[in-house]
């Protein structure tokens, strides 16, 4: 049972985070982001909170598995989950709230990195499942780093 209050528990908390970063957006995202030369490939607006809740469930599901493991050293995990969380939350900030899309640039690059950090980390200590909740959200930010430089190339 406590297992699954864990899971559950940190699932909340990435959804929880992901209801901020929208606050914190949508201003921007009514005001400024719409008048933004934007790549061809920019999916649909209705189709980025679908995306970001089974990102968020998938996160939550690796590192909720991940804690209730209590291996030690998983506990690297945990550092490097909290991070590229704060970091995805602080790219809302800096790309939308402050409408600086070269700092969200640059702060999705380093999201990158610590997502490429989490899923070796969780592919050589932890299991495969923790690996594979993460790959989509690593494809995700990869594709979002792209919208991102797009943006600030050609506006």
């Amino acid at each position: 049972m406590r297992r699954i209050l864990v899971l559950i528990l940190i699932i909340c908390f990435c959804f929880f985070v992901g209801f901020l970063a929208s606050k914190v957006q949508a201003e921007s995202l009514a005001n400024w982001y719409p008048l933004l030369n934007k790549s061809s490939l920019t999916p649909p607006n209705y189709i980025f909170p679908i995306v970001w809740n089974i990102l968020y469930l998938c996160m939550g599901l690796s590192i909720g598995y991940i804690l209730t493991r209590r291996n030690p050293k998983e506990m690297i995990l945990f550092g490097l989950f909290s991070l590229q969380l704060a970091l995805n939350f602080l790219w809302s900030i800096t790309f939308f709230y402050m409408q600086n899309p070269l700092f969200g640039l640059i702060n999705i690059t380093l999201l990158l990195v610590v997502i490429g950090a989490y899923l070796i980390a969780s592919f050589k200590w932890a299991n495969r499942f923790s690996f594979a909740m993460f790959i989509p959200y690593f494809l995700w930010v990869l594709f979002a780093g792209y919208l991102n430089l797009y943006i600030v190339l050609y506006n």
